[in-house]
Formats: structure tokens, sequence, C-alpha cells
């Protein structure tokens, strides 16, 4: 009998395990009354009573031993660390920014910026709003104004590159409000909350010429930049066989400046950064990060974390890991996508995000299908994801009332370099076994809500 023929070769992950960390196994009772302590919010759970924690990717990566062993070389001097110089250096080389400013993370920086550039009565357009990046916008007295291409706001919808801004949208609002109004236009690759959607260079350009004839500027959450630097190569013509640091590099050259939070790309468990070619705005920084952070030399960091960091820009642009990295969340993707399981498409780069409201139709989105989706998930199997719908959306500052987003989700995001193909099939399983009793699934009630970023420490109970 002829022997079969491999019809596809399978792939790897580019790095080998050199240290493990135990993880707690509990019982379906023990994480039932687990989750009603924390009143159904996955983010009140305590990590110990977490089997596969995909709450988030920031902070949670694994470093690697060039990393550790360049925690050894910290100088913890006050002023002048030679690893701040060292990782201006990197941020110089790799985002091609001349000023840099470290913070203690990456809601520091967006602080920072928002404080410097923004006045009250201003309006920001950016690419679909994320959390602490619009709050620190409204704080600063500004209007956050979601520009972003229709079809984001489409589960199903396969456009390649729905964290694209529509021109037009934005040059409405420009001709609106007036370009006075607008400090600057903000954009993030990929789009977190439209489910890990880059963006594409073509429209990045387009963008630019359209910010340039009007003569505002840009700034970029570069967060997880590498991964919407390798949508470009693999999804978008002409870019196939640049690298993925050419490909941040040609990005970042259209920006006046970026926000980072390190905790992601750069696989760190604690930093941030602000970098920009605009003197007046690095001065200003420089002079407010002493305030609200430390010195401007170690802004909220130890010199280790600064060294992690800097190895970390070295890292995060080697394709190999990326395409690894990205590839997880592929396969993730693909084995929900056999047995129908409702899924934001196209498959992000850093997590999947469940479509709650396919998932769990009977449930009207003021009861939270994704948050009782996501305590639903934890209490199967002991697998953390996390709630991206109306609690994340918040209330209308005006009326005070739910915002509805058109997306309801729940996202389940790896962490760089931290677990296995087999947590993947775990994580599967569950929420096959969960969508088979979907209709048993009951909304909830938010029982306890804070005046900022509701989501984080809300409390709920069932219906």
């Amino acid at each position: 009998m002829a022997k079969k023929k491999l019809v596809k070769r399978s792939w790897a992950e580019p790095y080998k395990i050199k240290m493990v960390e135990p993880i707690k196994m509990t019982t379906r009772a023990q994480r039932e009354k687990a989750i009603k302590a924390a009143g159904y919010n996955t983010f009140l759970l305590k990590s110990e009573d977490v089997y596969i924690d995909l709450l988030t990717d920031s902070g949670t990566n694994a470093m690697s031993d060039y990393q550790w062993s360049g925690m050894m070389l910290g100088d913890e001097a006050y002023a002048g660390s030679k690893n701040f110089y060292y990782l201006w250096d990197n941020v110089k080389r790799y985002y091609g920014f001349k000023y840099f400013v470290p913070t203690h993370q990456g809601r520091a920086a967006e602080h920072l910026i928002s404080k410097i550039l923004i006045k009250p009565g201003d309006f920001i357009p950016g690419n679909m709003y994320f959390t602490t990046t619009k709050l620190h916008q409204e704080l600063a007295g500004g209007t956050f104004v979601d520009v972003i291409i229709d079809e984001a706001h489409q589960p199903q919808n396969t456009h390649p590159f729905k964290g694209n801004i529509d021109l037009q949208k934005l040059e409405d609002l420009i001709k609106k409000v007036g370009p006075k109004k607008i400090p600057y236009i903000s954009m993030a690759g990929p789009v977190n909350m439209a489910g890990g959607q880059p963006f594409s260079m073509k429209n990045l350009k387009a963008v630019r010429k359209l910010a340039d004839k009007y003569g505002v500027k840009m700034w970029l959450d570069a967060t997880r930049i590498t991964e919407n630097a390798y949508f470009i190569k693999i999804r978008e013509k002409g870019y196939k066989t640049k690298s993925i640091a050419a490909i941040i590099k040609e990005i970042c050259s259209h920006f006046e400046g970026i926000w980072v939070s390190a905790k992601k790309d750069l696989m760190v468990n604690i930093g941030g950064f602000l970098a920009t070619n605009n003197k007046r705005v690095f001065n200003e920084a420089r002079n407010m990060v002493v305030i609200y952070e430390g010195l401007h030399t170690y802004g909220g960091l130890a010199g280790r974390d600064m060294e992690a960091m800097a190895r970390g820009i070295e890292e995060m642009v080697n394709y190999d890991n990326i395409h690894a990295r990205v590839g997880q969340i592929e396969y993730f993707g693909h084995r929900l996508m056999e047995y129908d399981i409702p899924i934001v498409l196209p498959i992000g780069g850093h997590a999947i995000f469940l479509d709650a409201k396919k998932f769990l139709p009977h449930i009207k989105q003021d009861q939270f299908p994704a948050q009782a989706l996501a305590a639903e998930i934890y209490v199967d199997s002991g697998v953390r994801g996390m709630e991206r719908g109306i609690v994340s959306a918040g209330r209308d500052k005006k009326t005070g009332k739910h915002i509805y987003p058109n997306l309801e989700l729940v996202r389940l995001t790896f962490p760089r370099r931290v677990y296995t193909q087999a947590h993947i099939d775990v994580t599967f399983e569950s929420i096959v076994e969960v969508y088979d009793r979907r209709k048993k699934i009951t909304g909830l009630k938010m029982v306890y809500e804070p005046k900022y970023l509701r989501f984080f420490q809300a409390r709920f109970k069932k219906l």
C-alpha cells in the first residue's frame, strides 16, 4: 500500500522551555464559588484560581534568557542610568524618533501626551476608541470621535485592514470643527477593540496626506505595532520581502510621535514610553514625567526594567517570533471556526474575540452577554478571558446612559511565549462545551459601578 503524503508540514514555537511555573487545578465547584465572590468579573478573580490566563498579554509575557541576563546588569542610579541610554538608543534605532521619555506603563504615556496636546473643547479623531486612551483624552477636556471604516464594526466582515481610517469621516470632522480644534489624529495598530485588526500602509499614507492638507499632527499608539507590521508584510502588496523592522520604521515615519505600553511587544512585565521628533513636546513631557512618574532618566522604572525593554525591542522584530505569535492565534481561531463558533474575522494578531451577540442571542445587551460569557467559560474550565462590549464602552458623559457598541465581544488574549498548543486545545474544547449549552446561560445585573473604567472593578449578579 502506498504511503500517504504530508499535505502540510507542522510548525513549532521558536523557543524551548527552560523554567516552568506550576498552575493550580480547580474543580467546577471551586470555580463557581470564586466567580461569585468576584462579582462575575474576571478581573476580580485571584490569579491562583485561574488555570489558563487569557485575560491580557499586558505584562504577562515570558521574557527570554537574553532579557533575564540583562536584568542582572541593572544600573539603579537615580539619575543617568546606563540602561536608560541603551533603551533610548534602541528607540531611535527601531522606531526612528530622536526624543524619548520612559514611563512606568503605556497609560502613563497617554496621560502625558493628553495633558500636553489637548485643550478643553478639542476633538480627537481615531480609528476606534481604546478604553484608557479615550479616558485620558476626555479628562484633558477633549472629545474622542471614531473615524474608523464601517467594516470594523462588522464582526463577520473579512476586510484585511479593518483598522483603516475612513478618509471621508475624518475630513468631514476637520471641516466641521476646524483643524485648530484637532490637536492630533490618534491611530492605533492593530485596533484592539475591533478584534486586533491592522491598518494598511496605503491607508496610513492617505491619512498623512489629508492631515498635511489641513496642518494636523498625527500620533500613534505603537503598543502592538509589530503585529501591524506583520499583517502589512503578509497582506499588502509590495511588502512581502521587507523586514518587520523596516516596516515598523516606515510606519513611524508618518507620525510626529508615539506612545507605547512596553508590556506587550517588548515582552516585559512593566514599562512604557513616549517618543517624538517634536522637541517642544519632548521638553514638556520630560518636565511633566518628573511630577507624575520619576526623573526623566527612569520614569518610574528600575534600571533592570529598562535593560529588559531595550533587549525586548531587539527581539520583537524577529520574524520567527512574531510569525509564531500570530500563528498560535490563527490555529486557535481556525479550530473554533471548524465548529461554527462565532468569532471576529479576520483572525487578529493578539487574541481571539468571541462574538457574544451571536453566541448568546437570547441575552439582551443591557444584561451584559459578553460579561456573562466570560464568566461561564471560567466556570467551565478555569480559562480567564475578558469582556469587550457594553461594560467596557461605559456611559455617555452627557446622558449618563449605557453606550451600546456594535461589537459585544469576549477577548481571549494569548501572552507571548507562555502557553503551548495543548493549552489552546483545552481552551477550544471548553468554548465548544459552553457553546453546546449556551441557551442555559443567563444574563447579569450590575450591582457596583466605579466612576472610571468600570470594566476593571464592576460587580454583577446573575439574573
